[in-house]
């Protein structure tokens, strides 16, 4: 008895390995598919629903979907009804899995598939291109799976010969609502410990096709199963915001309402499977096939169900979810999500690219609100300074947070083309919170000409207007390029601006020079300089930037 709880034990490890290489293999090549698929997501709840299947779909796994959709909704990426609609989609999407567990894993001699995949991926393993080796790791992770859900087959003792088992199973079998109640919990709990619903889905399928539990109790086990996948984007959401959370539990909601309604007609539900089953649906070696069938209705009907109602449930958990003081907070947190089993670092990378995009908004506020407070000084000057201080002090918050998160990415196996841009990321942070400290104290030189009442020379407002665009033309190239791989010809453009601004402060430089040897006041001119050189760090700091883009892809 030991040893077979231990093949059983090892055959579900070699297929949540299996399913772990090749989801990591899918993430690393189709990282750029991942991120076009997002920027088509909109508020359009079927859109949003499709977004979910679509990446399920793309990476086989609903865990790394719903943590994606968490930290996307904690970075305010994505609104909470948004949210909701890629979680439904994330439900059918994982029905994919149980198709082709299904279907190749127990219509086909499974080594006959298997150990050719596996074969064919060692050239690909083997290759000098990191492209190539990545497909190589999706066929080795896909032979893995299919090698794990054999041995897994085979761990199952044959029920002919533990017929005691049976015995064991009709005491729970035959309690009527209660029967329905117990394998729902034994599902949940299944998938909780494997942290895997698809790792738990092929489990229950090997039971069922080799006899050990009927149709109506696997189907129960799978409605469980469902509830338990939201346990890892509860985890996912502890110490994240608000809305975060809350969307965390509208996936818990949704599954479990789903659960409810179908409870009242299960009986009849899974009778209709039967039904509708296109192929001999009494037959035993066809069990796995009206599970995938049972599963794939169930989600789409509940989806169809609740579609139309995804801002009445949004208005149930925010009811239930209320802010707490630290979601009042202005400190800036940025945590690492990662499922465990099932890693997300493609989509983590994704999260902080945006968070970049977001730091590099804030600058540029910064830099306008400058120029603003220069040309319309008054005594509102210190609510200006310290509204400005704080959003420096939060540019050096999310450089802190968003490093400290880029480290981690790099923790996690990356294809050659993420590792050259989380560099390139980090890069971009610190130069982007240089920045931010410029225009402080481009802010606080501001302050110092008014309480000291300093008057720049007569074309010193149109000096410094002329500049500042220079300046506001760089950062702006940057801010829109923050997503991208800045071309040979773009980053020309680049230096040009910076040779620009250049070429400016060294002609009011000297400008500074004659009119202080004129007899101007020293004061004023010294401030000036301040002023130049501040900005002339911006620009530098611009162009580090651009260097940076032209590095990464």
């Amino acid at each position: 008895m030991i040893v077979t709880i231990f093949k059983l034990l090892g055959a579900l490890g070699v297929f949540l390995y299996g399913m772990r290489v090749m989801s990591d293999g899918i993430q690393k090549v189709a990282g750029k598919k991942l991120q076009s698929i997002l920027n088509y997501m909109t508020a359009n709840r079927v859109v949003a629903v499709l977004t979910g299947f679509l990446i399920t779909a793309l990476v086989q796994s609903s865990s790394a979907t719903t943590v994606m959709v968490v930290s996307f909704v904690n970075a305010s990426l994505l609104t909470l009804t948004q949210a909701i609609g890629v979680i439904m989609g994330a439900n059918i999407g994982t029905t994919v899995t149980t198709w082709i567990v299904s279907f190749i894993g127990f219509k086909f001699q499974i080594t006959a598939i298997a150990l050719p995949v596996i074969g064919i991926s060692l050239p690909f393993m083997f290759s000098k291109f990191k492209k190539r080796r990545d497909i190589g790791e999706i066929l080795v992770g896909f032979g893995l799976l299919f090698l794990g859900l054999m041995f897994l087959k085979s761990s199952v003792p044959d029920i002919n010969s533990n017929p005691e088992v049976l015995e064991f199973l009709k005491n729970y079998t035959e309690l009527g609502f209660m029967s329905f109640v117990i394998f729902v919990l034994v599902g949940s709990i299944l998938t909780v410990i494997v942290q895997s619903s698809s790792a738990a889905m092929a489990v229950t399928v090997t039971m069922a096709y080799m006899g050990w539990i009927n149709f109506p109790t696997a189907a129960a086990i799978i409605l469980g199963e469902n509830i338990g996948t939201t346990v890892t984007a509860y985890l996912a959401s502890i110490g994240t915001s608000v809305n975060a959370r809350r969307t965390a539990r509208a996936h818990f909601l949704f599954n479990v309402l789903g659960v409810i309604w179908i409870a009242f007609i299960f009986k009849y539900f899974t009778e209709f499977i039967l039904k509708i089953a296109p192929w001999d649906s009494q037959l035993q070696e066809n069990l796995p096939l009206n599970l995938a069938l049972f599963h794939t209705i169930f989600n789409l009907t509940n989806t169809l169900l609740f579609i139309s109602f995804i801002p009445q449930l949004a208005k149930i958990v925010e009811k239930f979810v209320r802010p707490k003081e630290r979601d009042i907070s202005k400190e800036y947190k940025l945590d690492y999500i990662s499922t465990g089993l099932q890693d997300t670092a493609q989509m983590n990378i994704m999260h902080a690219r945006n968070e970049i995009s977001k730091m590099s908004d804030i600058t540029e506020n910064m830099f306008n609100s400058f120029f603003e407070v220069f040309n319309n000084p008054d005594n509102k000057m210190e609510d200006q300074v310290k509204k400005i201080k704080e959003m420096e002090e939060l540019t050096d918050q999310m450089q802190l947070e968003i490093s400290k998160y880029l480290v981690e990415c790099s923790k996690e196996e990356l294809s050659e083309t993420s590792i050259k841009n989380v560099n390139a990321m980090m890069r971009i942070v610190h130069e982007l919170e240089s920045i931010g400290d410029s225009c402080y104290k481009l802010i606080l030189l501001c302050q110092r000409k008014y309480n000291k009442n300093l008057e720049l020379h007569p074309k010193a407002k149109e000096e410094i207007k002329n500049y500042s665009e220079l300046i506001y033309e760089f950062i702006h190239f940057n801010k829109s390029r923050l997503k991208e791989h800045l071309q040979k010809q773009e980053l020309d453009i680049a230096y040009e601006l910076e040779n620009q601004i250049n070429i400016s402060r060294n002609n009011l430089r000297k400008a500074v020079r004659i009119r202080i040897q004129q007899g101007a006041n020293v004061q004023s001119e010294l401030l000036y300089l301040d002023v130049l050189k501040n900005f002339e760090h911006i620009g530098d700091y611009s162009l580090n930037i651009s260097q940076a883009l032209r590095q990464q892809y």
